[in-house]
């Protein structure tokens, strides 16, 4: 039996080392991961795509001003702004959606393509997507007999790009340059102006604090004339396969175009509550 043993030992210890020698190393060439918990960070869209054949569903409010205090519950009794999301990834990097927001009700399609990834290896550094989409306004306007607006007037328009870093485990930041049109900017509806171009920059940040807790930070100042900007402050929180976002922003506004055209608000003036639901599935 020593005999056999002795005789077996240099095998197994061959062995071992030719497994060692043939283990691959591990493979860095990845892009990097989770640079946000979820495709829209409190308002904006991210840099986080979605899987091929997977559906994103969000759903975002807003509710009014947070200073009417235990009267109104804190803004909740004085209505609030909805926004239902549903986005399907065509490939890895490409996927279309479309939105409905109960202010001035707007339908809305959009696209967002990743162009380039941030790696693990940091060969490319940072990620970069596009984003651009068309909407309709269809808010009743019977009131105003004649003048009520017609398709031409109720288009609306809007385009980003968002630039991303991953800096570490704890920090990511997004910059978006955005610009919304409006085919005809009519009064009646939730804008702040008659122009025709809105431009802003959109600021996302987010500080992790818990493998599934961050703390989140959103700017957009606006680039046009009667430009204000949008403040938030919040925490994502994964929980069952679900992100749930709970915000204090300026702005009671959701969809690209209306960030940018709507009333922004200022912090002296009032923040309300929001939380968006975030779920992705695959259907099959």
């Amino acid at each position: 039996m020593k005999k056999f043993v002795l005789l077996l030992f240099p095998v197994l210890c061959f062995s071992s080392l030719h497994a060692q020698l043939e283990r691959k190393p591990a493979n860095t060439e990845l892009p990097v991961e989770l640079t946000f918990h979820a495709p829209r960070h409190i308002n904006l869209a991210t840099v986080e795509p979605l899987e091929n054949k997977t559906f994103h569903l969000g759903i975002m409010h807003t509710f009014g001003t947070v200073d009417g205090g235990l009267e109104s519950l804190f803004g909740l009794d004085n209505g609030a702004n909805i926004q239902i999301v549903l986005e399907y990834g065509l490939s890895e990097r490409l996927s279309l959606g479309a939105s409905r927001s109960s202010r001035d009700k707007v339908y809305y399609a959009f696209g967002r393509y990743h162009l380039l990834r941030q790696m693990q290896d940091n060969s490319m550094p940072l990620s970069l997507s596009v984003m651009a989409g068309a909407g309709v306004i269809t808010g009743n306007y019977d009131f105003l007999g004649a003048a009520e607006p017609d398709f031409s007037d109720r288009q609306v328009y809007s385009a980003q790009v968002m630039l991303a870093r991953k800096f570490s485990d704890k920090f990511s930041f997004q910059v978006t340059p955005m610009l919304a049109v409006f085919s005809n900017p009519l009064s009646i509806y939730s804008i702040q102006s008659r122009e025709d171009w809105y431009g802003g920059l959109g600021l996302s940040g987010k500080i992790r604090l818990s493998p599934k807790t961050s703390l989140t930070l959103q700017g957009i100042p606006g680039l046009h004339a009667s430009a204000e900007t949008n403040y938030g402050l919040g925490v994502d929180i994964e929980a069952g396969g679900h992100v749930f976002q709970l915000y204090l922003v300026t702005s009671q506004m959701l969809n690209e175009p209306y960030l940018l055209a709507g009333d922004n608000g200022q912090p002296l003036d009032g923040f309300r509550f929001g939380f968006n639901v975030n779920r992705v599935f695959a259907p099959w």
